[in-house]
């Protein structure tokens, strides 16, 4: 499962060993001046949307990257019996890559409540 954390001004994530495969990466990082938006949400694998490259085992996990064929490209890495954080990004400012991230967390209620302490 990938880890969340803030850390000097900016949102870590990390991505286990099998993960990494599937997300293309190791770890993803974005800057809190990117986040334009963010907030938890119960139903994770439902937010992940469009063509995508990586992995979805239907109403288990989904992890990779949506939107490869178009509309908005996020990097996913969810799971069914955790929440949501789902970060709205300002994509020229997070790098040109990615226009929302999704990613399962245990305690995705405290961390978009650290985020939006920063962003807003």
């Amino acid at each position: 499962m990938a880890t969340v954390m803030i850390n000097d001004g900016s949102i870590v994530i990390e991505f286990g060993p099998w993960e990494r495969f599937f997300a293309g990466r190791a770890r993803h990082t974005v800057p809190m001046a990117a986040v334009r938006q963010a907030t938890v949400t119960d139903h994770p694998l439902r937010v992940p949307r469009g063509a995508r490259k990586g992995l979805t085992v239907s109403g288990l996990t989904k992890i990779g990257v949506w939107g490869v064929m178009g509309g908005p490209r996020q990097l996913v890495s969810v799971h069914r019996d955790l929440p949501g954080v789902h970060l709205l990004l300002d994509r020229g400012s997070s790098g040109g890559e990615f226009d929302e991230v999704v990613v399962s967390a245990p305690d995705a209620d405290r961390l978009v409540q650290a985020i939006r302490a920063v962003v807003t």
